[in-house]
C-alpha cells in the first residue's frame, strides 16, 4: 500500500489555518441540522458567533471572521425569536 508522501499533505495543509476549518465546520453543522427547525438553526448560528469571536487573531489571520462572528451573535438571536 503506497501512502501519501508527508511532504505532498503538508504542504497542502499549510495553506489553511483554524478560520478555514471552523468556517467548513459552520457549514457543515448548518447542513446537519434540520431545516425545518429554525431555532436550532439559531442555536448553532449563536455558538459559532461565539466561537468565531472568542479564537484569538493570531489563530486566523484574518478579520473577517471575528467580524462574521458578530453578524451571528446579531443576527441568529433575532431568528430564534421569529421561529415558531
Amino acid at each position: 500500500m503506497n501512502a501519501l508522501p508527508l511532504q505532498l499533505l503538508d504542504t497542502f495543509l499549510l495553506d489553511y489555518h483554524i478560520g478555514h476549518v471552523l468556517a467548513l465546520t459552520f457549514v457543515l453543522v448548518m447542513l446537519g441540522s434540520p431545516l425545518r427547525s429554525r431555532k436550532i438553526l439559531a442555536l448553532n448560528a449563536i455558538l459559532f458567533g461565539v466561537i468565531f469571536i472568542a479564537v484569538p487573531f493570531s489563530m486566523t489571520e484574518n478579520i473577517m471572521y471575528r467580524l462574521v462572528g458578530f453578524a451571528l451573535v446579531i443576527v441568529a438571536p433575532i431568528l430564534y425569536t421569529t421561529a415558531e
